[in-house]
């Protein structure tokens, strides 16, 4: 299946979509969602969250709070798709996934449609949507980055997180066309581990597949982290001053220096557009 990496759509501000994603469970997905967001926030950025991690959803707990509806709930025709957008904190909104990104595989094509239609009605000045992937390769993990312009696969010192991040790659690679990746490494001892994860990553998707895997940086293990997440706090809020809460400002500053959209052709019209199947 291939997917088109980007189209031009005219008088929809062009809005940067990337995922956060992984090949196992358990790297700190969320946790490097949510904080980034907050960053972003802070940088005057206006950020769109989509919590697609089916079962386990819970980028909304991160900010202490509770998502009320969910897109399951627009599948439903119970509400329109600007209606469940739900603010977590000042320039931070969320659509929470719930069980709903599995049930937009089975859309008829006329719901299809009808969802597409109501995207125009979110709110277009959102400057970056995030999605917040399940780990592995199911298909909503799968196609779900596909949709989106910047894949960022969180990798830890793990052998497993190195062998199931692959494992994405290659999948999405083969099945998808996507030969382009950005890589996080999360829970390192320090800047050296980070980049040899990457390295590592890196020699054996060159040596067997053809795709470039860019590094973005990485997060040290913090325990202001687990601390933070205990409370429902962000660290980068309860401890702006950590270890990890820096390395998070630095990553978001990375993504604000992205080139124009109007350059890297990628938004969030052509976003929902793919996840919803309408070419």
């Amino acid at each position: 299946m291939t997917m088109p990496q980007y189209e031009v759509e005219s008088g929809f501000q062009r809005t940067k979509t990337l995922t956060i994603t992984s090949g196992k469970g358990g790297v700190g997905k969320t946790t490097v969602t949510s904080n980034l967001a907050n960053q972003l926030a802070k940088q005057g950025k206006k950020v769109l969250i989509l919590d697609g991690d089916l079962g386990m959803a819970n980028v909304d707990i991160m900010f202490g709070k509770k998502a009320t509806r969910n897109v399951l709930d627009v599948v439903n025709g119970e509400c329109g798709l600007n209606e469940i957008l739900f603010e977590l904190a000042p320039n931070i909104h969320l659509i929470s996934g719930g069980s709903g990104i599995k049930e937009l595989q089975n859309l008829s094509e006329f719901q299809r449609r009808l969802l597409i239609d109501q995207v125009s009605q979110i709110p277009n000045q959102f400057d970056y949507l995030i999605i917040d992937t399940a780990p592995g390769i199911d298909d909503n993990v799968l196609y779900l980055n596909a949709a989106a312009y910047d894949v960022n696969i969180i990798v830890t010192p793990d052998p497993a997180s190195l062998t199931d991040s692959y494992a994405l790659i290659k999948v999405l690679n083969k099945f998808y066309k996507q030969n382009r990746f950005s890589i996080i490494s999360n829970f390192v001892k320090d800047e050296a581990e980070g980049l040899s994860l990457y390295k590592r990553i890196s020699d054996v998707s060159s040596q067997f597949l053809n795709v470039s895997l860019d590094y973005k940086g990485s997060i040290p293990m913090d325990p202001y982290v687990r601390n933070a997440t205990k409370s429902q706090q962000l660290v980068t809020t309860t401890y702006p001053s950590s270890p990890s809460s820096l390395a998070i400002t630095s990553l978001a500053k990375k993504l604000s220096g992205f080139k124009d959209i109007e350059e890297i052709q990628g938004g969030m019209q052509f976003f929902w557009k793919h996840v919803f199947g309408v070419a």
